[in-house]
């Protein structure tokens, strides 16, 4: 299985947590990269089985939460017919970050499979509990 990890950071906390879970998937043989959103193009996302897009929480601390970033994740290149997964990693409240992400995601395309919250003062084991849930959706 290949897995791309599409990340957007503004501190370094969401490029950590990209480049975690890439290596909790590599334990369990999931060839994964992380790859910032800069960086994407059509062919970052060709041939990959999962796509795995993440992104920092934006907005005021207990209200008006948003996925960061909204403008590069409209343009990612088209998802469509790929699966995928979001997160977002905050220090708060996400608040409405995930249900928001998720549907810029599938506005490209893709079909939706999950979503996790990490924070950011336990990203580890946030990180791990990420890929366990993840874990079955990678031998359909």
């Amino acid at each position: 299985m290949r897995a791309v990890i599409i990340y957007n950071s503004l501190t370094g906390t969401t490029e950590k947590a990209a480049f975690r879970i890439a290596s909790e998937l590599k334990a369990l043989r999931v060839d994964a990269e992380p790859v910032a959103i800069d960086d994407v193009d059509e062919s970052t996302v060709a041939d990959v089985d999962l796509v795995i897009v993440g992104t920092w929480t934006d907005g005021i601390v207990v209200m008006g939460q948003k996925p960061a970033g909204r403008k590069k994740l409209r343009n990612l290149p088209s998802l469509a017919g790929r699966k995928a997964v979001v997160y977002c990693t905050y220090a708060v409240d996400p608040g409405r970050t995930l249900d928001k992400l998720v549907a810029l995601v599938e506005e490209k395309g893709a079909e939706v499979i999950g979503g996790f919250a990490l924070v950011r003062h336990d990203l580890a084991a946030d990180v791990s509990e990420f890929v366990d849930r993840l874990t079955p959706a990678l031998v359909d």
